[in-house]
């Protein structure tokens, strides 16, 4: 009876992460949108919601192990020695703040191959997940659904158990920040209220410098506990909801979308010049080469961040990608068509121009060289249940899929991928750009069968 208690509580909580508030992009096909073989009818792509993990039915964290509700430890440092190649899964703040759901995560490091955990420090409601002594933040209340109480001496515990630890935060997406500040915020040109996507979310507008320094303030807060990482996800401009209507109090229309967002990515270098900093984009940043409608370019996040992060998630191309009915259904082909594009447009680097002279004092010239981007690859893999059922068979297809584009240069046959295979991960000259995976699940329950078993 004790035993059928204790999983009917686990098994409440676990469903408590499973309903979703959905990130959902409109995007208008690109120069190789031929690549993406849309039907002769349409004109547009409507990808499916991203799924994000709730608020659970109990909101209370649960207390550290030797740490008093009320206190927290000292900042902690970073790892000494921390990972060369990431593979991480994905918590929720409420989980961070949950002691069974952290040592849930020790147990899986300890006897797996995963290395590393991505838990939210703002999610997509723009509530913090602990409170941050800033002046900013304390001001928009974002601070009012604290989810994590000892975050220092969780960092603690968790490099303890050798994880490397990254914090997550959402940026323009944020309904806290657009109440507290609506001068900021995108607006509705009909009504003059702040404007609000179809899930009546708040957006605040991109090309705000006051936004870049409220998110770096929080990041920088972060890194000084201790944090090994900083992810920035959101990192785009609003794409679904009636965009005809927004007001733009900062953005002049004028100037590209993929600029502005590639300002702020540069702005988060230059404010954190030494920090480990990741970058997460849509899947169709790799085959694409505008900016989808939403200012992402993959090639903007390779000059400055150390990990590029594409959700390539099979449930989220469309119908008719590579002539599939159903992506979802070939994890392995459409990862390792992603992947083979954006490692191919990383080891391109950047193309500068350079003035030269010639040995006539009267005659100059531009030469055009190709200079290395610092990123890695680091792509987010589906496992979760959405268009096909994503057991260990095919997440272990979507891993295969990533170490062959950027690790092996060989294609596996699909269906030799089970199970119970033993995946190729054999490092060469590509090393350099592969900066292993991470798993999203929005329950935060992952598919221990996938994993290699270090034990």
């Amino acid at each position: 009876m004790k035993i059928l208690v204790i999983v009917a509580i686990c098994a409440v909580f676990a469903a408590a992460f499973l309903f979703l508030v959905p990130e959902t992009v409109t995007v208008m096909p690109g120069s190789d949108g031929a690549n993406i073989s849309l039907s002769a009818t349409s004109s547009i792509i409507v990808l499916p919601p991203i799924p994000e993990a709730d608020r659970p039915a109990s909101s209370s964290s649960t207390v550290l192990d030797g740490v008093s509700s009320n206190n927290d430890i000292g900042p902690q440092r970073q790892l000494v020695n921390p990972p060369n190649v990431i593979k991480g899964v994905y918590l929720t703040g409420w989980s961070g703040g949950y002691a069974p759901k952290v040592n849930y995560l020790i147990n899986l490091a300890q006897k797996t191959e995963v290395n590393a955990v991505v838990i939210d420090i703002k999610d997509y409601s723009g509530y913090v997940s602990y409170v941050i002594d800033d002046p900013l933040v304390k001001g928009s209340g974002a601070d009012n659904q604290v989810k994590i109480t000892q975050p220092n001496a969780l960092i603690k515990k968790l490099h303890d158990a050798g994880i490397y630890v990254i914090g997550r935060i959402t940026v323009f997406q944020d309904p806290v920040l657009a109440k507290a500040h609506p001068e900021w915020a995108l607006h509705n040109a009909s009504t003059s209220k702040v404007w609000s996507d179809n899930h009546g979310l708040a957006w605040m507008d991109p090309a705000a410098k006051p936004v870049w320094d409220y998110d770096v303030a929080i990041a920088k807060d972060a890194l000084s506990r201790g944090f090994d990482e900083i992810n920035f996800d959101y990192v785009r401009f609003a794409s679904d909801g009636d965009l005809s209507l927004i007001q733009y109090p900062f953005w002049d229309q004028k100037t590209p979308k993929h600029v502005i967002i590639g300002r702020f990515f540069k702005y988060l270098r230059d404010s954190m010049p030494d920090a480990k900093l990741s970058a997460d984009l849509f899947g169709l940043t790799t085959v694409n080469h505008d900016d989808l409608g939403i200012g992402q370019v993959i090639e903007d996040a390779y000059k400055y961040f150390d990990a590029v992060a594409p959700m390539v998630y099979p449930s989220h191309y469309a119908t008719g990608f590579l002539g599939y009915q159903n992506p979802a259904k070939y994890p392995y082909e459409v990862i390792k068509y992603s992947m083979d594009h954006a490692v191919q447009r990383l080891e391109a680097g950047e193309k500068v121009e350079e003035n030269v002279s010639s040995t006539s004092a009267t005659s100059t010239g531009t030469i055009t060289t190709s200079v290395p981007y610092r990123a890695k690859l680091r792509p987010w893999l589906q496992d979760f249940d959405l268009g096909a059922t994503y057991d260990a068979a095919m997440v272990k297809k979507e891993m295969q899929a990533t170490y062959d584009s950027l690790l092996n240069f060989i294609s596996t046959p699909p269906s030799m991928i089970t199970s119970t295979s033993t995946l190729i991960e054999a490092p060469n000259s590509s090393e350099a750009y592969y900066g292993g995976w991470l798993l999203w699940d929005p329950s935060n329950v992952y598919t221990a069968g996938a994993l290699k078993n270090t034990n």
